[in-house]
């Protein structure tokens, strides 16, 4: 996050956040959305363009660091979770983000970017999830329902569709949060994923509307949304619905039902949103279309160390009790080997200087 200081120097605004490059996604792409909410939060929050770095792997939503006039890379298939950690840990001051696609994050991706998740190193993810892969022209992706018809699955998906909430819980993400790309609410997770120290995980459903269009019709139109999801507060009920008359409870067996307000149930006989419980953030990510709303909101947040402060305190710790190292000394230590001319082979030189 930048400093008060920093902010003071130049008051930068959304349009400041805008590269130079033609924005090359479909028109109508729920990405322009996305980004002009990120531009929005960058200046909102101050930040700086010489402290932020946008990392992305590959896909439409990769796209992205050539969009935003900051430092970034466009890296390779699946690994944008291991550069953006390396570019935090060489450069602790930097304020990095990380840009993937449902594709991209969770199939080649999915390890890199659970270990990521896990080591809570200071970066702020954002997975654009369309259920689809849109890049390569309309395949059937990680998230994709069971029995959608594409290319590459035309008599329908065989394959059970991955959470990716569920996967950032149970990874023990510190901070988990899903928003829609067209959504009032997008720019408050943003907000607080950036002010969030460790790892902050942001699902954003995004509309892919030439392969996809209205996956999440039911998320966005006017005359479903609020029957269809359910918001998240921090320690307030689980209402939902245009009426606001409706809740979520559990039953004696733990398990969650959807019952009407009235009727001899009150709000206080509902469950209630708990930011800092792990279990209770795991049972929301389960809550999926068409039987429950979908939740939206921060799911979990706690305070966490970070990887990059404990791998300094190793660092400091080292050198205080072995002195300050000298690479030299360390690449030149014990028996080394020197090429002599080209016919000539390979001559043991023992310490060479």
């Amino acid at each position: 996050m930048a400093t008060q200081e920093d902010v003071k120097l130049t008051v930068l605004t959304a349009k400041d956040f805008a590269s130079n490059q033609d924005v090359r996604w479909c028109p109508g792409c729920g990405d322009y959305a996305i980004l002009n909410q990120v531009k929005k939060v960058l200046a909102k929050i101050g930040s700086r363009k010489e402290k932020t770095v946008f990392i992305a792997g590959i896909g439409c939503s990769s796209r992205f660091p050539y969009y935003v006039d900051t430092y970034g890379m466009h890296s390779i298939h699946g690994r944008a979770p291991a550069f953006a950690t390396g570019v935090k840990l060489a450069n602790p001051e930097l304020d990095v983000w990380l840009v993937t696609g449902d594709g991209d994050g969770l199939s080649i991706g999915g390890n890199h970017l659970i270990h990521a998740l896990r080591r809570n190193v200071n970066i702020n993810i954002m997975l654009f999830n369309n259920r689809i892969y849109g890049l390569t022209k309309g395949q059937y992706s990680p998230t994709s329902e069971e029995g959608k018809k594409t290319k590459s699955s035309p008599m329908g998906s065989i394959d059970m569709p991955l959470s990716p909430i569920s996967i950032a819980v149970g990874a023990e993400a510190s901070f988990v949060a899903r928003a829609v790309d067209v959504d009032k609410d997008l720019g408050t997770m943003l907000e607080r994923a950036a002010e969030h120290k460790g790892t902050s995980f942001v699902e954003i459903y995004q509309d892919c509307n030439v392969f996809n269009h209205f996956a999440f019709k039911y998320a966005t139109d006017k005359s479903t949304k609020e029957d269809s999801i359910v918001r998240l507060e921090h320690g307030k009920p689980l209402i939902f619905g245009a009426d606001r008359d409706k809740g979520i409870r559990l039953t004696m067996d733990g398990k969650p039902e959807i019952v009407e307000l009235g009727k001899g149930i009150k709000e206080d006989d509902l469950l209630f949103h708990d930011e800092n419980d792990e279990r209770h953030a795991f049972l929301l990510s389960r809550l999926m279309q068409p039987e429950f709303p979908e939740p939206m909101g921060v799911f979990y947040r706690i305070a966490d160390e970070c990887y990059e402060d404990l791998l300094q305190q190793q660092v400091d710790a080292a050198v205080k009790a072995r002195g300050a190292g000298d690479l030299r000394k360390l690449l030149y230590a014990g028996d080394t080997y020197e090429i002599k001319n080209p016919g000539e082979g390979v001559q043991s030189a023992g310490l060479h200087e």
